[in-house]
This record gives C-alpha cells, sequence and structure tokens, in this order.
C-alpha cells in the first residue's frame, strides 16, 4: 500500500487525534478514541499518541490512554519508549504516570532508566529504583 492509496480525511483525521495528543487536548482524543480510532495509532516517525502526550508532560492524558488500552512500550522508530521520552524532558509526573501503567523501564534504546542516568533525571531514576525494590 503506497501513501497515494491512503484517503487524505482518514489521513487528516489522524492527524487531528495525533495534534490533540501532542496538544493534551484530552476531550478531543477521548472523542476519537469513543468513535473507534485505535489508541496504538502511529504517526509517520512510529509515535503513538500516547508517546506525544508523554514527550509533551500530559500525565493525566497519559494515564487515560493506557487505561483505554494504549501500550505504554511501544516504541517509536528510532527504538525509544515513552519513558524515554519523558525522561528526556523532565517530566517526573509522566514518568510515575507510565510506571504505575506498567512501563518496562528497560525496554528501548536507550531505555527509560538510561536515559534519566543520563540526563541526570534523579526523581525519575528513584522511582523507577523504589519499584525494583
Amino acid at each position: 500500500m503506497t501513501d497515494d492509496s491512503l484517503d487524505p480525511a482518514l489521513i487528516e483525521l489522524a492527524n487531528a487525534l495525533l495534534d490533540a495528543a501532542r496538544q493534551g487536548d484530552a476531550a478531543t482524543v477521548r472523542a476519537f478514541l469513543d468513535r473507534g480510532a485505535p489508541a496504538n495509532l502511529r504517526d509517520g516517525a512510529g509515535n503513538s499518541p500516547l508517546m506525544l502526550a508523554a514527550y509533551h508532560g500530559h500525565a493525566a492524558l497519559v494515564s487515560e490512554l493506557a487505561a483505554r488500552g494504549a501500550d505504554v512500550d511501544l516504541l517509536n522508530d528510532r527504538g525509544q519508549s515513552p519513558l524515554a521520552g519523558a525522561a528526556f524532558k523532565g517530566f517526573t509526573e509522566v514518568a510515575e504516570a507510565l510506571l504505575e501503567a506498567g512501563a518496562d523501564p528497560d525496554i528501548g534504546e536507550p531505555s527509560g532508566l538510561a536515559t534519566a542516568r543520563y540526563f541526570e533525571r534523579d526523581e525519575i531514576v528513584e522511582l523507577i529504583e523504589s519499584r525494583r525494590a
């Protein structure tokens, strides 16, 4: 299937969902999911709505997406996890939401834990390590 065979209206809807996740617009994301949009939809770089919400600091939306079946460990095309994105940006609340939803801190390249250590996100490292005790 080539990009030319995709319905432009469908692409526009997918982009609207992904943009809403990026912006933390939970009401719009919820409306799309309620109408059957896949929670693990991915953009051209492999980013899911949950990845975009995590990377942009929207902890409550991350929790809601996870509760609605979004894969908290779905890697993007660069092999990055949502937890690594949250650690990179220093979003402790997002990291906590992901860990509460069962995110694996050891997947991805680099992993969420490795990213937190590299960028000296001590609170996130502590969150991860406290769950291993």
